[in-house]
């Protein structure tokens, strides 16, 4: 029987993020289930304010029992969350260029306030100049062409005000940060990142430590691994621990 792997897109992507993954994963072996995050591709109109328990029961009402449960980015938030709420369904986890948030409480008030102004601007803007706001951001200064094409591509099956109240709710200063809370997690875990992602490879290996049952992957590629190098995310996703 197959088993179903649950994907998690980023912030400002879509459940099509995972296209290349998907078609690299053996059908005989599983079930991909991309969702759409609420605020998000087909999900836009997911009730406000939108919320990280309402992120987690939209996940797990429409997952079965028992699933693998994939993360990329913010998508890799939600899912530590969606473990840490229903553990006895996740039988694996696999997190990608993710975090466990921002511990600094003076760091999180700035992130905060830097994302309600990004929101703020998605419902005042031209959508395409946040698109290229966000895409010319450091963290995806190594993409090559086609890959920074695709993510356009997919951000534009969003809607602005959908991914404003997306930033307002579940952004990475709303979260209560989530190490203390690691050790919990009894499931095995992947976590994988790209060689170019520095940050998010310390990051990595910070939860890694505090996880009882992990290990931490390293894959050429930059911070958008599900379009950069979806083979690997596949393989990662493929092979038990």
């Amino acid at each position: 029987m197959s088993e179903t792997v649950v994907l998690l897109h980023g912030f400002s992507a879509t459940r099509r993020s995972w296209d290349a993954v998907i078609a690299r994963l053996s059908p005989e072996r599983y079930l991909p289930l991309a969702l759409d995050l609420p605020g998000h591709g087909e999900a836009a109109n997911a009730s406000r304010p939108i919320t990280f328990e309402g992120c987690v029961a939209s996940v797990l009402e429409r997952s079965p029992e028992r699933f693998v449960l994939a993360g990329y980015s913010m998508g890799g938030r939600i899912a530590l969350h969606v473990a840490l709420a229903a553990p006895e369904r996740v039988a694996r986890l696999v997190l990608v260029g993710a975090t466990a948030g921002i511990e600094d409480p003076e760091e999180r008030a700035r992130r905060r306030d830097s994302d309600h102004r990004l929101a703020d601007e998605l419902e005042s803007a031209p959508f395409e100049d946040f698109i290229e706001r966000w895409r010319t951001q450091p963290l995806f200064a190594g993409d090559q062409p086609e890959v920074d094409a695709l993510a356009r591509e997919d951000q534009r099956r969003n809607q602005p005000d959908a991914l404003a109240a997306a930033l307002r709710g579940i952004g990475p200063g709303e979260m209560q940060p989530l190490w203390g809370r690691l050790s919990e997690l009894t499931m095995p875990v992947t976590v994988v990142v790209g060689d170019r992602d520095l940050k998010f490879q310390e990051l990595g290996r910070q939860m890694v430590e505090l996880l009882p049952d992990a290990e931490s992957i390293v894959v050429p590629g930059g911070h958008c691994l599900p379009l950069e190098n979806p083979a690997a995310v596949a393989e990662r996703i493929s092979i038990d621990p």
